[in-house]
């Protein structure tokens, strides 16, 4: 079974943190049943439109500010949100701006993947609860920070792995873990998602209204280029981890939440970027085992045209979901539902559809978080950063062993550290200053 919160704040990671920074719950604000949260939204590009528009339908929560390093995405965002609540949100070009902000109750971040720690830490050192997107962090030693500044300053950190929230893979996981078929020997994740190329793009002047040095932030400053900006950046290896880290990460989380495990004792991953010759950087294809002893998480990454796997449905934008072997029988799980084959010959047993409260679980992953802000209480999120950083580090370990040119490295669950010199130093690379990620915890 999965390790509990509970034996989480107790285990070592917690060891450093003060007593006051665990209790520190106690001196935030009550809330009133009709008290609305304020919500800033900081990263309104696509994925944060989204959440403006999701707050908006949101009885609780008040779209208070919005914050954008490019000018044309912040005009957007606070036409949208006018138009949704007929009130016109602060805007900001700094999130520091936005922690500074007393009014500010929550902040909800759909940023690039090499922000999410920093902007995660220097909210909750400035008394914000945070929504974090998916992946939680961008290397394991910064999800360890982020866990440390969650207790540490006593905030609400919930991570946008949205499948915690939704009934049927609620119900689905619980029957896992109830012996549904049998013992649980291997979670296979699929990113089966088509990805065309991203061709080549020069460099060129940093277009007008983009404060292009925010929105490297930690990562290495370079020369602006499109491919390195707007969705694009999740190819590249300063700012995104490919697309286990992106789409693959979903997967990964529920992989790991069914078989009941936390860190392997190794990890291998091997593929490559075939057919395209363009700017990314990261694999379009990549197969990675994780080991547990006596259990595994098979994980596989396909950008390119394939059919499915399993009985897991194939639509235009791929195959994505995951199978589940036991000793009894075998699940499929995936966002329409799932179907449970037992006996030999195996046969249909039980399924279950896509609820219609579930058809975008944006909205009760992010109601779950305010009930969370309301009640002060961290275990009553359902993808807290503990848990989705663990998910995320998956993601990270498989994109080192592939970095490193597929080999097997060996791991240590308990301390989380590889063994290989090399491998250490991806987990932990350096971070550009004046942007570097506190070391809250080792």
């Amino acid at each position: 079974m999965p390790t509990s919160r509970r034996t989480f704040l107790q285990s070592g990671l917690q060891s450093g943190l003060s007593a006051a920074g665990l209790t520190a719950f106690a001196a935030t604000r009550a809330w009133g049943a009709n008290d609305r949260i304020n919500v800033a939204v900081v990263g309104v590009g696509g994925r944060g439109r989204d959440h403006v528009t999701e707050y908006a339908k949101i009885s609780g929560a008040r779209v208070y500010a919005l914050c954008d390093v490019d000018q044309a995405n912040l005009e957007r965002a606070t036409a949208l949100a006018k138009k949704l609540t007929g009130e016109e949100p602060k805007a900001y070009r700094d999130m520091q701006d936005v922690f500074a902000d007393k009014e500010v109750h929550a902040v909800s971040m759909p940023l690039p993947n090499h922000w999410h720690a920093l902007a995660t830490i220097r909210a909750c050192q400035a008394g914000k609860d945070v929504y974090i997107e998916k992946p939680a962090c961008h290397d394991p030693f910064e999800g360890r920070q982020m866990v440390a500044a969650a207790r540490r300053y006593g905030r609400i950190v919930q991570v946008g792995s949205q499948g915690r929230s939704v009934t049927h893979k609620i119900r689905a996981i619980q029957m896992l873990h109830d012996g549904v078929i049998g013992n649980v020997y291997l979670a296979k994740g699929l990113c089966f998602k088509r990805r065309k190329s991203i061709g080549h793009t020069p460099v060129e002047p940093v277009p007008a209204g983009v404060d292009w040095d925010k929105f490297l932030g930690p990562a290495p400053l370079i020369p602006f280029s499109k491919n390195r900006f707007l969705y694009n950046w999740h190819w590249f290896w300063d700012t995104g981890n490919g697309d286990i880290g992106n789409q693959g990460v979903h997967e990964m989380d529920i992989a790991r939440w069914g078989l009941g495990v936390d860190f392997p004792t190794s990890v291998v991953a091997s593929g490559g970027k075939y057919g395209y010759d363009d700017d990314q950087e990261t694999p379009n294809t990549l197969l990675a085992r994780f080991d547990y002893g006596g259990r595994e998480i098979v994980f596989e990454v396909r950008g390119l045209q394939t059919g499915g796997e399993g009985d897991l449905p194939l639509s235009r934008e791929g195959c994505i979901g995951n199978l589940f072997y036991g000793t009894e029988g075998w699940m499929s799980l995936d966002g329409g539902g799932y179907r449970i084959y037992k006996g030999d010959p195996a046969t249909l047993v039980d399924s279950a559809k896509l609820e219609d409260a579930d058809r975008d679980p944006t909205k009760p992953h992010m109601e779950n978080f305010l009930a969370a802000v309301r009640s002060r209480k961290p275990q009553d999120l359902h993808a807290g950063i503990d848990i989705g950083r663990i998910s995320a580090d998956l993601c990270h370990l498989a994109n080192i062993s592939y970095r490193l040119g597929g080999e097997k490295l060996a791991f240590d669950p308990k301390l989380e550290r590889f063994a290989d010199q090399r491998a250490t130093e991806l987990a932990h690379p350096a971070h550009r200053e004046p942007y570097p990620i506190p070391a809250l915890v080792s």
